[in-house]
């Protein structure tokens, strides 16, 4: 399936837990001030990519423990962000998705095709970057808005719940 790519990289440490094949995705609705993507908002930057191109460098890794759809809005791309995430889960991976929105609003929306890639993500890191609660210290996020949400667990529950890291 062809999507809009901003870029890749392979043995992230930062976009969740363990080494991670992280997925720029491009186009963001949402232009937070303070961005660390700010070249991922344009919808249509980047460059037109596979999602074979995917499934090759997690294929082609076998030391990753995950998937981190990043962006830009990688639900703007609904479609696609499922795919890689079944790639993904298929091979026994777990998926990380980054979005600017909360997990409140999407499911208020239902939107199927969003709702379908939902369903196929572990862990949503959601809430748009806010520059004035920037912080260094939070694992896995930039800013104190933002949650780690357990997507199967909020999908069971109909409400947000809390990842919370392995001890």
């Amino acid at each position: 399936m062809l999507f809009r790519l901003s870029g890749m990289v392979n043995d992230s440490i930062v976009d969740g837990p363990g080494l991670r094949l992280t997925v720029f995705m491009q186009g963001c609705p949402y232009g937070c001030p303070g961005c660390q993507n700010p070249q991922t908002h344009d919808p249509m930057g980047g460059r037109e990519a596979d999602t074979e191109e995917v499934r090759e460098k997690l294929r082609k890794n076998p030391l990753l423990d995950g998937l981190t759809l990043s962006g830009g809005e990688p639900l703007m791309q609904p479609e696609a962000a499922a795919e890689m995430a079944a790639m993904a889960r298929k091979m026994g991976l777990n998926v990380w998705c980054y979005s600017g929105d909360t997990v409140e609003n999407m499911l208020k929306k239902q939107d199927p095709a969003v709702m379908a890639a939902l369903r196929l993500i572990d862990v949503l890191v959601d809430g748009p970057f806010v520059a004035a609660q920037r912080s260094l210290d939070l694992l896995f996020r930039g800013s104190k808005n933002q949650r780690l949400i357990d997507m199967p667990k909020t999908l069971e529950a109909g409400r947000a719940v809390l990842w919370e890291p392995a001890q």
